[in-house]
Formats: structure tokens, sequence, C-alpha cells
């Protein structure tokens, strides 16, 4: 249907565009229709798609969907036999502890892993060959794509950041990233000369486009034109700022009771209609357990997949939800929703082998944090700054508990930069000032 000469406009998302450029640059069948103008919304995002399309990773859930796929064919000796091989695989890149993040660790071969890894592509191999006139091709391509990126992992590619991915439950994937992500985009998206629009609310970080360009391939396009359209929203008058000046060093004691302390101070002078952002869900959790029984208001929880907490959130007059994750970004509330919006930690970049091979490139430490690891941190504040202020009528206070953005302080100055102007405030009296001007009498009931 959209292929007809009726349809003029097309829309998909990254990674659908970025296999389409990938279909071509194969001269494979194209996915879209031919197009002439190119328009990227949320295109903060798009460095991302194409690390996923760039990447190639291989996961238990991956090995598992394939043993059943062979299974389900009727060849169960043979699915029980590439299971046994993968079995010993995961069991190499295991880990002892588990933890509630998820993390990522630089793959290090050893004899162990080493010998799981052959026999793991031997068997794959030997699948592929003696069943190749039996099997659909589809599974025959997941096969032989699994041995391929193994063999990554076995020969140390040197064009890939080779890693391990562990999720909450401490369950394993290897995945290789390739170093080249910014070059393929270029080729696969600008080089063809279309005209292309690339829109966001957090592409400009500290007043510039440099670590954008960067990330998206464009430092080498002379045709580049920058445009920076400022917000309707009046921030000076229906935002409140707030960045206490008593905060401790949260090397210091116990940094979930400070927060707990100050968070529900926040609570109680806005009367709660409260987000409060983690940058970590084992913080989170601390917090919370701090603050249960405290409040007088409903206090909600949103772990990963926590749609449900967000929707309650949403029927609740005046509750508290605490969020990590996503919810920095692409949650939707209006309104008296949100009168308060607190950010525990600023969020700062978590080192992992793909910041590490990043940092490779720079001349020193200096130059890395501030091309990289600021301008990053800033696109994340700011993301995490709209969940505040949704329609010109709203009002809301945001509270930034971070030691490190106090005034005075190591990276204060990059806090302002990246947010509107607004006024600021350590008061808490101010704070409930605030909301008594701004807020009707319903919003206390």
């Amino acid at each position: 249907e959209s292929r007809s000469a009726g349809v003029v406009i097309q829309i998909c998302n990254h990674n659908y565009l970025l296999a389409d450029a990938v279909h071509r640059q194969q001269e494979l069948r194209p996915l879209l229709k031919e197009y002439h103008v190119l328009v990227v919304d949320e295109a903060h995002k798009l460095p991302e798609a194409a690390r996923q399309i760039y990447s190639r990773s291989v996961s238990w859930e991956d090995m598992r969907g394939v043993c059943e796929a062979l299974r389900r064919e009727r060849f169960v000796s043979i699915s029980e036999r590439l299971a046994e091989k993968q079995a010993v695989l995961m069991a190499s890149l295991s880990r002892l502890e588990h933890q509630q993040e998820e993390t990522s660790v630089a793959f290090v071969s050893t004899p162990e892993r080493a010998r799981a890894l052959d026999a793991a592509i031997a068997c794959l191999r030997q699948t592929v060959v003696q069943l190749a006139p039996h099997l659909p091709g589809w599974l025959l391509h997941r096969l032989e794509g699994r041995g391929d990126t193994l063999e990554l992992f076995r020969n140390q590619d040197p064009w890939y950041v080779l890693y391990i991915q562990y999720s909450h439950s401490g369950t394993p994937a290897l995945c290789a990233a390739s170093r080249e992500t910014p070059v393929q985009l270029a080729r696969a998206l600008w080089a063809s000369g279309r005209p292309a629009i690339l829109t966001s609310g957090t592409l400009a970080t500290g007043g510039n486009f440099a670590r954008a360009e960067q990330m998206l391939g464009l430092e080498q396009c002379g045709r580049t034109k920058k445009f920076v359209a400022l917000s309707p929203f009046d921030y000076e008058r229906n935002c409140l700022l707030y960045i206490p000046k008593d905060m401790p060093d949260s090397r210091i004691g116990t940094e979930a009771e400070h927060l707990a302390r100050r968070i529900e101070e926040l609570i109680i002078a806005t009367h709660g209609h409260a987000l409060v952002l983690f940058t970590s869900y084992s913080l989170m959790g601390e917090v919370h357990t701090h603050l249960q029984n405290r409040l007088p208001f409903p206090l909600l929880e949103a772990w990963r997949n926590g749609q449900q907490a967000i929707r309650l959130f949403k029927r609740l007059s005046n509750a508290v939800l605490f969020a990590a994750g996503p919810c920095w970004e692409g949650m939707d509330f209006p309104g008296d929703m949100v009168s308060l919006l607190v950010i525990a930690r600023l969020p700062f970049p978590v080192p992992d082998p793909l910041s590490e091979a990043e940092k490779m490139y720079y001349s020193s430490l200096h130059d890395y944090i501030q091309a990289v690891v600021l301008p990053d941190m800033q696109r994340k504040l700011r993301q995490g700054f709209g969940r505040a202020i949704r329609t010109e009528t709203d009002t809301c206070v945001v509270a930034i508990l971070d030691q490190r953005a106090q005034e005075g302080q190591r990276y204060h100055t990059a806090v302002l930069e990246a947010l509107p102007e607004c006024r600021i405030t350590s008061s808490m009296e101010h704070i409930a000032q605030f909301i008594r001007e701004r807020k009707a009498p319903e919003y206390f009931c």
C-alpha cells in the first residue's frame, strides 16, 4: 500500500529507516518507497538506533529461540546438542553476584571461554551444513548469523568493541558494537545528498551542536545548517528551580537517608504531585524504604516495565512517583500532575566498555569529559527537566539535589547551561510560596 502512487509521505521509526538504508547499500529491495526529503524527529535517538543496527549480539534468549525453532522442525537431538554447547558458553560468561542494575563489562578471553566458543561455533556450523536442505531460509540465516557473531569474539575482532551485557538478573549476552557507527550513519543517510531535517528538544547541549554532529556522523558534512527555536513556555514565571546549598557530599554518610529527608520536605511543601527521577534503581529502592509510611500522599515506584504504577499515578490526584530508566523522557504528565520534579542525581553516563573505547580518541581525560561526558549529561538532564512543564499553563518546582550542582561546585555552570532560564532558589519557604501563588484552591484538597 505504501508503494502506491497516491502516497507522498511515509512514516516509520528510526530502526526501520536505517534497515531500509542497509538494504539500499547492499542492493537489496528497499523497505521504503523512494523518497526525496527526510525528516527525523527525536533525532537525538538516531545514534542509539544506528548502534543497534550496526552491532551484533548473541543472548541466552536468542540461543534458546534457535533451539526451539529446531525442535519445532523435529530435529530434537540436534537441538539438544546445540543447547548443551550454548549452555556451557553462557556458564563461562556468568557472574556470581546479582544486582538490580544492568551492567556491561569488557569481554576478556579465557581458556574456558575459548573452548566454549570453539565448541558452540563448530556445532552451529555443523548444524547449517547438515540441515541446509531441510530448514527454512530464515532459520538458516539465524544459525549462520549466530556463528558469525561468535567468531568475532573468538578472533577478538578489532573493528568491534566486544563486551558482555548483564541483565538485572545476571543473564549474560555477548555484544559486539561497531567502532565506526557515526561513519556508517553518514554513509547510510547523509552521503546520498537528500535534504534532511533533524529535530529534537535536546540536540543542542551547552549552547552548541558539537556532540550531536559527532554522534550523527555530520562532522564532515559541510552543508549542515543549525537553528535553535526558543521554547514557547514562560519558564521565568511558571518554573522555580531549587538547588540547595547544604546537600552533603554523596560519599559522606548515607546518601539515601539524606535524599529521603530532603525529598520529604519538598513533597510536603508542594502537597504531593511529585515525580522523583533516579539514575539507579538501587538508590531509588533505598530512598523509597526510608520514606515508606512517612508521607501523607500515595507513594508509588515505577520499576522496569512499570506502566501499571504510571497509570495509577495519573489517576490519583496528588501522588508521588519514584521512577528511573525510561521515565526520564517520553512520559507526559500535563497539568498539576507533576508540580514537583526532583532529580536526585545528575544523570552522568555510567562508564562502560563503549565509553572506555571512545575515551581512547581523546588526548586527555579533561578533553573527553568536556567533549563527551558533560554534553551527554546535559542532554539527559534536559530530557528529565522536560517532564516538568508540558503545556503553556503548567507550573512546577524543579529540584536538583546533587551536591555537584550547587553554586560554586564543579558542575553548577553546566547544569544552568543545560536548562532554560528560570528563577533559582535555595529556600524551602520560596517553594511553598510559589505553590500557594500558582495553584488553584482545589489543588490543596
